[in-house]
């Protein structure tokens, strides 16, 4: 089973841990299949606002292997800039250690620091908090900073700019561990409708167009999602929800920026394009599980 390990240093930030937590604590109720463990590197430790953690494992019991995770939250910055932050070489050369078995480490907000003292972000572009932009590139010279960006990933480093983008690389990993679906059911569990991603254009239709908390329309995206064959008329979709057709697609468009029609060709053309890669899969098939007219209607729209 893979494992997810939670690092907690002295002042860490709250949120910076418990966003992408929560991210995996939900994936874990969707029957995804994950440890979750936490390690610290100091005997005692208290958060930044002051919330005192009990009895938390030493990092040096961690038995972690290829493909699983580590996540670095960030700390009080007058923590990291002090000395007994530098000092803590031992725990940077485990996190070394750890990335050259392949296990990938992930930072969030100035958790980047802690990469960076373990060498691990030479010749690597990466981020972290807006405010630590500039000390982060004067501190490690060879990486490759970036600014303006959520999170990123490069040689399978993952660093983010911290607090609440912590939680849009969680959901991004959980992305590509269980793919968009799973993670649309995820970021609704979390109540989070618009997954923000590194450069703001990827586009994902499970979950786009959710930036809204109307329950009435996410009840028929939801169904159009798990009816995709289905008719999906107008008509039909209103009685659903009890609401009028000429009510529901002013109500739609207007929460979701799209029109019904528009939105569930998204759908379809997005299934589509993952039932093609099965090659025990025809063409006319795939065409009748995604509700399209003829294998033919598919392939002309699957061209442009």
């Amino acid at each position: 089973m893979k494992k997810i390990a939670f690092i907690i240093p002295p002042s860490v930030e709250i949120l910076d841990l418990a966003g992408p937590l929560q991210v995996f604590t939900e994936a874990q109720f969707y029957g995804f299949e994950i440890e979750l463990v936490f390690y610290a590197y100091t005997p005692e430790t208290i958060s930044n606002s002051g919330l005192a953690f009990g009895n938390v494992a030493n990092y040096t019991k961690a038995d972690l292997k290829e493909g699983d995770y580590i996540f670095m939250p960030g700390m009080s910055f007058e923590y990291v800039d002090s000395m007994a932050f530098r000092a803590e070489k031992d725990f940077f050369n485990w996190l070394k250690e750890q990335s050259s078995k392949k296990v990938l480490v992930c930072s969030v907000c100035n958790g980047a620091f802690a990469l960076g003292y373990a060498g691990l972000l030479n010749d690597t572009e990466c981020t972290t908090h807006w405010r630590r932009i500039e000390q982060l590139q004067t501190t490690f010279t060879k990486a490759k900073v970036l600014t303006d960006i959520l999170f990123k990933k490069s040689n399978n480093i993952y660093t983010s700019a911290g607090i609440s983008s912590g939680i849009d690389l969680a959901l991004f990993i959980l992305e590509e561990l269980k793919g968009a679906f799973f993670t649309h059911k995820v970021a609704r569990g979390l109540v989070i409708y618009y997954r923000r991603n590194d450069n703001h254009t990827q586009k994902s239709i499970y979950l786009d167009y959710r930036n809204h908390i109307n329950p009435k329309i996410h009840e028929v995206q939801d169904y159009m999602i798990n009816h995709l064959s289905a008719d999906n008329s107008v008509e039909e979709l209103a009685d659903l929800v009890a609401m009028s057709p000429r009510n529901l697609s002013r109500v739609f468009k207007e929460k979701t920026g799209t029109t019904i029609i528009e939105y569930l060709t998204l759908l379809r053309i997005e299934f589509a394009k993952t039932l093609v890669n099965n090659p025990e899969y025809t063409i006319e098939y795939i065409a009748s599980q995604c509700g399209f007219k003829s294998a033919r209607q598919l392939q002309r729209i699957l061209k442009k």
